[in-house]
């Protein structure tokens, strides 16, 4: 490289020069803008330098002969009416790298601005350097890393305490009223975002955590929580990309079927229950192997858009929780079809939902009468007529549901709101089998709530799906019902404190079982980073 081409400096250098150049001879919001306009080809469009400077004939020679230099469309320069000394030595260094031929004006004019340049190639060699320093000691050229730590401080107190067993470890109240004491756990979690070609993305996920407490019962789920025990591991992998300009498609050994289809409310809640827009009958899921597509219309940016999205997920494979293992297309994999049709943009939307779930019919053990004789009616309910991974439903079970959103277009008391029904039917084997379920749910956000940043969140409705219908028992379970309420208070742009409480009321679904009616309240630390 030419001597005179390392004194070449971005235009958009020229907004680090604050510090150095005195205000009086520096228009700072000009040289923003300086950097940003398009090109012009004639020193005669800026009006406000002087023909009679020297400097000005000199630089017109310049631009006419290499058509070099950057500036403003309505040809002046704001603020002084003098064109400046950095202003001009930022032109001069706007031509270096087009110059072929070192003349004796161009001598002069590196000579007459020597010091100004000086202190841009100072600049610019300081930002080289640090540009360096980044690319030697980055993550990877390819993907980023977003992370995110998690505290969890809080309890549960059940309004049914009296009568819940405490030494019960096999029955219907195993485990459901012995951990209401105050808790302190963590989750952290490392989200890995991989692109090859700038459109495609693979996703890792890798989590660990200690919660295994009240928050990773059925009964007191929280958004996300799982079990952990210290291990690191990958728990979400999967990898999606374009087919064409509207096509979509996702394939992933752990992968969840919300990933793979446009997501269908803007309410984000402390219980899983509300997750989605209710995470029952149609979009409770379990992580497994799957593939997907998406397809959604090309408008112009903010223009309503119609989407269609199908996919499958299978527990298959290794994971197969069927016995013997059977893959993942086996007659009793834990397997799911979901589909989706949408029409709607970041303001509103709504969709129309339908899912095939094979899960398979489960009985501890039946007597000569088609009962499942190894477990009580109590025990039955508490299995699943009202939690997102139902074994007692029959099998298959076909679900629809419709979720909605709607956002104001201003912060204010007006909330953004959410909401979603769902309704799933089949036909049951053994007598005891959910022959239809039901869940709804309906929440409530404001954004900048009473201080910018911060969020108020109200959620409501069923917890997960409840049994509407059970084979041999007609009617089914009395509708379960939660409600919660948190603030998320944002601290910094990195750390979040959120305190939150709810109420679950019949959580079982099925004539109250000890430890359904529970009340709750935690405080979640968030660090992003």
């Amino acid at each position: 490289m030419k001597l005179f081409q390392q004194l070449l400096v971005a235009p958009a250098a020229l907004g680090l020069l604050a510090p150095v150049a005195h205000a009086a001879d520096l228009n700072i919001a000009g040289v923003s803008d300086y950097a940003a306009e398009e090109q012009v080809t004639s020193v005669t469009q800026f009006s406000d330098v002087y023909p009679t400077d020297w400097a000005y004939q000199a630089l017109s020679n310049l631009v006419e002969q290499y058509g070099c230099v950057a500036g403003y469309p309505n040809g002046t320069f704001r603020g002084n009416r003098a064109m400046t000394r950095y202003e001009a030595a930022a032109l001069l260094n706007a031509c270096l790298d087009r110059i072929t031929e070192v003349t004796d004006e161009l001598r002069r004019l590196i000579r007459e601005f020597e010091t100004e340049l000086a202190i841009l190639r100072g600049r610019v060699d300081g930002l080289e350097a640090r540009v360096g320093e980044l690319e030697a000691t980055q993550f990877s050229t390819t993907t980023k890393l977003k992370g995110q730590a998690d505290f969890f401080m809080g309890g549960v107190t059940y309004d049914d305490r009296d009568e819940c067993n405490d030494e019960d470890t096999t029955g219907t109240n195993a485990g459901k009223c012995t951990s209401d004491a105050f808790n302190f756990s963590y989750r952290l979690t490392l989200n890995l975002n991989t692109s090859f070609t700038g459109k495609d993305r693979l996703y890792t996920r890798l989590r660990t955590g200690n919660m295994d407490n009240v928050w990773t019962q059925t009964d007191s789920y929280l958004a996300d929580a799982k079990k952990g025990d210290n291990t690191l591991k990958v728990d979400k992998l999967w990898y999606t990309f374009p087919i064409g300009s509207e096509f979509k498609a996702t394939v992933g050994a752990l992968v969840e079927n919300y990933y793979m289809i446009e997501t269908p409310t803007r309410y984000k809640p402390v219980l899983k229950a509300f997750k989605l827009g209710g995470y029952g009958a149609v979009l409770g899921a379990s992580t497994g192997q799957g593939f997907g597509l998406q397809w959604r219309q090309n408008v112009d940016r903010g223009e309503p858009a119609l989407n269609i999205a199908t996919n499958y997920v299978a527990d298959g494979g290794d994971g197969a929780k069927s016995d013997p293992k059977e893959g993942m297309f086996g007659e009793n994999t834990d397997a799911y079809w979901l589909s989706q049709i949408g029409y709607g943009n970041r303001k509103w939307h709504v969709s129309a939902l339908y899912a095939l779930k094979n899960a398979g019919q489960h009985c501890a053990g039946i007597d000569d009468d088609g009962d499942c004789d190894a477990i009580s009616t109590g025990a039955k309910a508490a299995m699943g007529y009202s939690t997102p991974h139902a074994k007692n439903l029959g099998h298959p079970l076909h679900a629809v549901g419709l979720r909605g959103y709607w956002q104001p277009e201003d912060s204010g008391f007006i909330p953004t709101i959410s909401g979603g029904i769902d309704f799933g039917f089949a036909e049951g084997q053994y007598d005891g089998n959910a022959e239809a379920v039901k869940g709804w749910m309906v929440g409530l956000n404001w954004n900048d709530a009473f201080m910018d940043g911060n969020k108020l969140g109200i959620g409501f409705g069923s917890y997960s799906s409840y049994a509407t219908e059970i084979q041999d028992e007609g009617s089914g379970s009395e509708p379960s019902f939660a409600i919660e309420g948190y603030y998320d208070f944002k601290v910094t742009d990195n750390i979040s404190i959120k305190p939150a409480v709810f109420w679950v009321d019949n959580a079982y679904g099925k004539d109250t079982a000890d430890g359904s009616n529970k009340l709750g309240g935690l405080v979640q630390t968030t660090f992003k980073f």
